[in-house]
């Protein structure tokens, strides 16, 4: 069986730190319940390069409007400066389709701003950097804001995040995905989180145990 696309976005000013905790442990099959189940295809506004915040030049594998959402897993949306000016709203109507789809979308730092302008976070519960940076976006979902560094709404369909909370988005998309059951998850983010070195020997031993 193919691989499900997980589809990551692209675009200038991308915050490199974002994502990465995310994107590397989904492409790699390693301590997956299912090995090779998804692989991440990177999604720009056009197939043009894209240059990230800290500099990087990436091609993305496909354009937005080649995408589509019954066929994928996930669509992850970084942050980025290109947020709050308005010039990435066509992610955020993507985003809008997946979730009518039923396909998960996961938000973190400018991302959620671009969610909650276009409405998507007024029902929902969420989170982002502060309600304040929220607010400014004249979203009406400031009821629903949840203080803590990631959040997955009650559907299971969307996730946020701060910008200041990497290896907390990814512990929740791949709780999404589950892509780690339940006791591995936790040793992972203990790894990450606190160099617990009781969950590195437990995620050592799990991996050695499938391979």
């Amino acid at each position: 069986m193919s691989p499900i696309p997980v589809y990551a976005a692209v675009y200038d000013t991308l915050a490199d730190w974002e994502v990465g905790a995310a994107t590397a442990h989904i492409n790699d099959p390693s301590g997956q319940l299912e090995p090779g189940r998804y692989e991440v295809v990177t999604v720009g506004p056009t197939r043009e390069p894209i240059r990230t915040k800290g500099g990087a030049r990436i091609v993305p594998d496909l354009a937005l409007d080649e995408i589509d959402p019954s066929h994928g897993a996930m669509l992850i949306l970084p942050g980025a400066e290109t947020w709050v000016t308005g010039e990435l709203t066509a992610f955020a109507t993507a985003a809008r389709q997946f979730l009518a789809a039923g396909t998960p979308v996961a938000a973190i730092c400018g991302a959620t701003f671009g969610l909650a302008a276009a409405g998507l976070l007024d029902t929902r519960k969420h989170t982002s950097n502060a309600p304040e940076f929220l607010a400014y976006s004249g979203y009406a979902g400031g009821d629903h804001f949840v203080a803590q560094p990631a959040v997955t709404d009650d559907e299971g369909l969307l996730v946020t995040a701060s910008g200041t909370a990497p290896f907390e988005f990814a512990r929740e998309i791949f709780g999404v995905l589950g892509l780690y059951e339940p006791r591995i998850l936790d040793a992972w983010f203990r790894v990450f989180d606190s160099q617990d070195a009781d969950a590195y020997a437990e995620l050592a031993a799990y991996e050695a145990a499938r391979a």
